[in-house]
């Protein structure tokens, strides 16, 4: 059985860093935080680009702002009320309005000047090219006879690779 030592001012200090953290989160103004919702996003890996897939239901194009970098992506973007003079109240409204924003890391550096862009029926399709240094390189081995050296069969050069007898 071990002992485990009791710091109680540490604890303390937990508690009250995430006392600070949902006061702070409660109490921000609708300016600085989105309305309580960001898109759905999609991101798919293919051997000379990154596809990714944005989901933004409701947005027009107007309203729609994206920025990418070589390993980050930034999308903001409002979606409207729309003001109805109606008579009679709602009973539900599930419908999300109100600004958002989502930055996305990506895993591979791109070319953030070659970038295109697809916005169709509230689907926004970034086609971001990698890199050349990030793409995948098939190299095929060859064994050669004696089973103790590899050669790369594109270059010719010889890829060392130790064997241990059994």
């Amino acid at each position: 059985m071990s002992l485990i030592r009791w710091r109680p001012f540490q604890e303390i200090e937990i508690l009250n860093r995430q006392m600070d953290r949902f006061f702070d989160d409660f109490f921000t103004s609708s300016s600085e935080v989105t309305a309580g919702w960001t898109p759905a996003v999609e991101l798919k890996d293919t051997n000379e680009n990154l596809i990714l897939r944005a989901e933004l239901p409701g947005v027009e194009g107007k309203d729609l702002e994206v920025q990418v970098a070589r390993q980050a992506l930034y999308i903001a973007g409002e979606t409207r009320y729309e003001n109805r003079t109606d008579e009679r109240g709602y009973f539900r409204s599930e419908l999300r309005y109100g600004k958002f924003k989502r930055t996305i890391s990506l895993p591979v550096p791109v070319k953030n000047e070659e970038v295109k862009a697809e916005f169709k029926n509230g689907i926004l399709t970034l086609t971001l090219p990698k890199v050349e240094e990030a793409r995948y390189k098939v190299v095929k081995l060859n064994f050669t006879e004696d089973n103790k050296v590899l050669t790369d069969s594109t270059s010719g050069t010889i890829v060392d690779v130790p064997v241990q007898k059994a």
